[in-house]
């Protein structure tokens, strides 16, 4: 995989129910975003990057699965001015596993959402979703 040169700011949140460990929560975000800065505060987890090797699992998932078109729908339609946005399962998330949601509903915990921010956002959706890598 090689990594753009582009800007962009990653931000991933998600809520910490009671039923839940935090610890297993700050698991499940560092499974599906390795090496990404994690805050948790209360009831919920905030993590942020500025380096799109973080979305190195993502990615490999996308390409390994060839699920090219369903991301790209989700990214386009979730895409406001210079970022986009995706849900993703935080059950299958602590287990390793990267399963995009298309409504926060279909993860019974909450999902966890990934904002992608840049100046070159198409060219980003672009790349994590390109069919020729």
């Amino acid at each position: 995989m090689q990594i753009p040169d582009f800007e962009c700011k990653i931000d991933a949140f998600c809520t910490i129910n009671p039923s839940e460990d935090p610890p297993k929560v700050k698991e499940a975000i560092s499974n599906v975003l390795p090496r990404i800065e994690i805050h948790i505060s209360n009831n919920s987890l905030k993590a942020t990057s500025q380096n799109l090797e973080v979305l190195s699992n993502i990615f490999d998932v996308i390409h390994s699965r060839k699920t090219h078109r369903v991301y790209r729908r989700c990214l386009t339609k979730n895409r406001r001015d210079d970022s986009t946005w995706l849900y993703l399962n935080k059950q299958a998330a602590y287990a390793n596993t990267v399963v995009l949601c298309d409504e926060a509903e279909e993860s019974p915990l909450g999902p966890i959402k990934i904002i992608l921010t840049s100046k070159s956002i198409e060219q980003i959706i672009d790349w994590l979703v390109s069919e020729y890598k």
